[in-house]
């Protein structure tokens, strides 16, 4: 290849989480659809927050998340600062996490995301309807939060290979 395609490819390689981070809160998409009148539906934004602070802090900035969760308030018609809170929140669980695990692994990471993404719903559903007097549902939260708890073994696995992808990348130059 030529040094100019290899450092587009290293510059999508790297920019790879904050590309996805944006398309999801620019568009306000959730994988949503529904399977014997069953409602599955997941925060992908929750997914890419919490792996990439807790495996490689350094490709997605806080300032860009938080960022992020004012575009989503705004693509989303929530109060402007709601996202924010709870995707910062997130950042600051994942890196607590990252301080206190000597050895990366799924399993621990898997029951670490289910724990801090319980967390961000409660805050969540709290905020909304004590502070906005808002109407939201605590089913179809917890619902989403279950469902982003059972994706994100294969979303890790994922971006695992992106990250390998960039650090082969990376040696080559």
């Amino acid at each position: 290849m030529a040094r100019g395609e290899i450092r587009f490819y290293q510059f999508l390689l790297n920019g790879f989480p904050i590309i996805l981070l944006f398309f999801f809160a620019l568009t306000g998409y959730s994988f949503s659809f529904n399977i014997f009148k069953i409602n599955i539906s997941f925060n992908f934004i929750h997914l890419i927050v919490f792996y990439w602070v807790l495996r490689k802090p350094e490709m997605l900035g806080y300032g860009l998340i938080f960022f992020a969760g004012v575009i989503n308030d705004v693509v989303q018609n929530l109060p402007i600062g709601v996202s924010s809170i709870n995707y910062l929140l997130l950042c600051v669980i994942a890196s607590f996490f990252r301080t206190r695990t000597l050895v990366p692994n799924l399993i621990y990471d898997w029951i670490l995301f289910f724990i801090a993404i319980l967390i961000i719903s409660s805050i969540h559903y709290t905020v909304l309807a004590i502070f906005f007097d808002e109407n939201i549902r605590y089913g179809a939260l917890m619902s989403t939060a279950f469902f982003s708890f059972l994706i994100y073994p294969a979303v890790a696995k994922l971006f695992n290979q992106i990250y390998l992808l960039g650090l082969k990348q990376e040696n080559v130059e």
